[in-house]
């Protein structure tokens, strides 16, 4: 068996030895560099100067993605985010720490700064304008950043630095500004100032933050990777991001902790609810959404059963089951949904 599988080897390898040797040797025109120093200054400083496409291109990011945020449209919050220019100047904070370029720096920043302000300023206008006061579900996912969104954020700014450096991959620029979202998290602290609602603002606060320093440390490690500046003239920059960084990481951990808490929470009273309860087993639970406040778990169920099939007795049992199982307090709220089912057999006519 061995030597036939090792002549088949040999076969093939003759077989196709035109096509290995077709796609083999060395590509000098495939080599690709980064830019020259002067070429991605040029580029940064574009970006780093507001001009008037950057205001009118932020204006316009920040109603689309306001609107989506109201009407709950992921589409339209995505459109938002490839308008949006506010990559450039982060990517120039990014370049001129690696750099020592301070006039990039203070330049970038204050482009930055201005962009948020007017981002906020829309958003808090156009809500206040419409009179909505219910948060829907893309607010509200925008509220609560864990460190995966550091995660992404750090992704995204190494993917940003690098492409920005390459003529060649520049085009990846607007997958890198969909990956990370910028002008969303602004758009929702704006969203919550206009509702008077302070965990809103301080939650998409506390997201574009986690973004913000995330693609900026990520980015001046690119860059330093790349040959740009040195680490000598990087140290205090590095310095700075590493304890942003750091600082922001505490309350993501947090977050994430609760978040796998309550999912684990979650799927064990589905679990708990369908295979040990005769109360919930033939009925079709239709969502549970489990929150957790300090050591009390809140779990809100919605249920499609026939009407009476449940009574409060039999949801009282159920309640003092799911706290003696979960070993915490539950705060136990359902919608029951009622639904008539017919069957109808086919008669002669």
């Amino acid at each position: 068996m061995l030597l036939l599988i090792k002549k088949v080897g040999v076969w093939s390898k003759q077989k196709f030895s035109w096509l290995w040797e077709s796609n083999s040797g060395d590509w000098p025109w495939l080599a690709e560099k980064p830019m020259k120093v002067a070429g991605i200054n040029r580029s940064l400083w574009r970006g780093a100067v507001p001009s008037i496409s950057f205001y009118v291109l932020l204006s316009l990011s920040g109603v689309i993605a306001t609107f989506g945020l109201l009407a709950s449209s992921a589409a339209t919050i995505i459109g938002a985010m490839i308008v949006a220019p506010l990559m450039g100047p982060i990517i120039a904070i990014a370049y001129s720490i690696v750099a020592g370029n301070q006039r990039l720096l203070k330049r970038s920043t204050f482009t930055l700064i201005k962009g948020i302000l007017l981002t906020v300023a829309i958003s808090f206008v156009i809500t206040k304008g419409v009179g909505i006061r219910t948060l829907g579900s893309e607010v509200a996912g925008r509220v609560s950043p864990t460190l995966l969104d550091m995660g992404v954020a750090l992704a995204a700014g190494a993917a940003g630095s690098y492409a920005k450096s390459r003529r060649s991959i520049a085009d990846a620029l607007p997958g890198v500004a969909i990956a990370v979202a910028l002008v969303p998290p602004l758009s929702v602290v704006g969203i919550g100032l206009a509702m008077n609602s302070q965990s809103v603002a301080v939650g998409a606060s506390l997201l574009f933050l986690a973004n913000l320093t995330g693609i900026i440390f990520s980015g001046a490690l690119v860059f330093l990777w790349q040959g740009y500046g040195s680490l000598e003239k990087a140290r205090q920059g590095l310095l700075v991001s590493i304890t942003a960084v750091i600082i922001l990481g505490l309350p993501l951990t947090f977050s994430l902790q609760t978040l796998l808490i309550q999912e684990q929470a979650r799927r064990q009273i589905s679990y708990l609810l369908y295979n040990k309860t005769q109360t919930f087993s033939n009925t079709k639970i239709r969502s549970i959404k489990v929150r957790r406040e300090g050591e009390q778990l809140f779990v809100d169920m919605e249920v499609a059963a026939p009407f009476g099939l449940i009574t409060n007795k039999q949801m009282q049992e159920v309640h003092n089951f799911l706290q003696e199982e979960l070993k915490r307090p539950v705060n136990f709220q359902i919608q029951i949904i009622p639904t008539q089912q017919y069957a109808l057999p086919a008669s002669k006519f």
